[in-house]
């Protein structure tokens, strides 16, 4: 039975359905951390990579991003987002393999690195297009917020103690061979995923269906039009574009030579950010029904970029400086899972089913985006004003995105269950 058409009573956890892609997703958010660990370290241990060559690798990861609305109207067309979903991750499963198999004959080369990055890149962006209408099946809309909690704490466990277990299978494996475990997780993802039994609605069968390219546009204009998804997407995409003109390498930078942190502090800094998101993962659905999931979205969007002011304004002793880099990254770490729990589970329950991966193609491709911008952006910034001004713009800037939430639909939302008798829930049924 379609998860839409009726509520869970009790826990998640008593969902087979759930716990099984539950499952599947948190062991593949370990193995991820094992190759954003591994890959840089075949660049540039094996093959003597300089700074721009592990730059374009980053690069190559993301850009596949860009195509998403195009990518999304495709998938959208095709009723088995679950089986699209199996092939993505079987698909980064045997990218992946080609690395230790080359490495072994002695043939890893920059390119190869290049044509895994780009390739799996692309089956990410498949999946997280599939992904949206495959959740809003196997979860009911009272849970979409429990859910999102559930996941995001998994991710947020990997940052926690993903580099640490990848560090060490790097060490005892080396970094080729390491890969392979991250390639074994998405088969088991694959196969939880093929054993989640969910309802999925036909795609229309029509001669008259418009072109690819029509389809992406529709998305878009869906996003745009629709109050609620315009002010999210508006509110996300200029987090994200500061936070990037913030992003890791300049805090590192900024660490290191204005604050005058040693490697193990900065290290040990970002390890209690990244408890931080954990903490706010867990906590999410308590704060949604606390404040409202539109004010806890709006907290979120604030405590997310605005904590980087502490760290502009950092000095004095060696304590205090180390203690004002890890608040950063613990606050900012709760604002994250607050901002992403709540935002992406209102849009969850205001697409309707027909539009859902172009939709999210669309807003993938505006959202991510602007994080390559925003590190251009930074950069120059930080090379013509300096890194503390930099941080203190992206603070300030990454902050005023709750304008986009302000004057919307969004500040005035509760919550998500059927029964809400807020402004979004009429807004639902007129952009249906």
């Amino acid at each position: 039975m379609s998860a839409t058409g009726h509520a869970v009573r009790g826990s998640l956890w008593r969902d087979r359905g759930f716990r099984r892609f539950w499952a599947g997703q948190s062991v593949s958010q370990f193995g991820d951390r094992i190759t954003e660990l591994a890959l840089p370290l075949i660049a540039v241990g094996a093959l003597h990579a300089s700074a721009n060559q592990v730059a374009w690798l980053t690069a190559l990861i993301w850009t596949p991003n860009l195509l998403a609305i195009v990518l999304g109207a495709w998938v959208d067309h095709h009723a088995r987002k679950r089986r699209l979903m199996i092939v993505a991750d079987l698909v980064r499963a045997a990218v992946l393999l080609t690395l230790p198999a080359a490495y072994l004959l002695g043939a890893v080369t920059l390119g190869h690195l290049y044509a895994v990055a780009l390739l799996t890149g692309v089956a990410g962006v498949l999946f997280n297009t599939a992904y949206p209408p495959f959740f809003a099946h196997l979860v009911p809309r009272s849970s979409y917020i429990d859910a999102n909690s559930k996941l995001s704490a998994s991710r947020s466990a990997s940052y926690v103690a993903g580099p640490a277990i990848g560090g060490a299978l790097v060490q005892a494996l080396t970094a080729p061979v390491a890969i392979v475990v991250d390639a074994l997780t998405f088969l088991v993802s694959a196969v939880l995923i093929g054993r989640v039994s969910v309802d999925e609605p036909e795609a229309a069968d029509d001669e008259t269906e418009p072109s690819l390219l029509r389809r992406a546009r529709e998305g878009l204009a869906f996003v745009v039009r629709h109050p609620v998804l315009r002010a999210g997407l508006g509110c996300a995409a200029t987090v994200n574009f500061f936070t990037f003109v913030a992003g890791s390498g300049l805090i590192v930078l900024f660490a290191s030579r204005n604050l005058a942190l040693s490697a193990g502090a900065i290290g040990l800094a970002f390890g209690i950010g990244a408890t931080g998101a954990l903490l706010g993962a867990v906590i999410a659905p308590k704060v949604s029904r606390w404040l409202g999931v539109g004010r806890s979205i709006a907290v979120g969007a604030v405590m997310f970029p605005a904590p980087l002011a502490i760290a502009a304004c950092a000095g004095g002793p060696l304590w205090l400086r180390a203690g004002a880099l890890a608040a950063v990254e613990f606050i900012s770490g709760i604002g994250v899972m607050l901002f992403d729990v709540n935002l992406n589970s209102l849009q969850a329950s205001v697409i309707p089913d027909g539009m859902r991966s172009r939709v999210a193609g669309a807003f993938s491709t505006i959202n991510y985006g602007m994080r390559p911008i925003g590190a251009i952006v930074g950069g120059l910034l930080a090379t013509l004003i300096g890194l503390r001004a930099t941080l203190l713009i992206a603070a300030v800037g990454g902050a005023l995105s709750l304008l986009w939430l302000l004057p919307s639909p969004i500040s005035r939302i509760r919550s998500l269950t059927p029964d809400d008798s807020t402004e979004e829930a009429q807004l639902v049924g007129s952009q249906g």
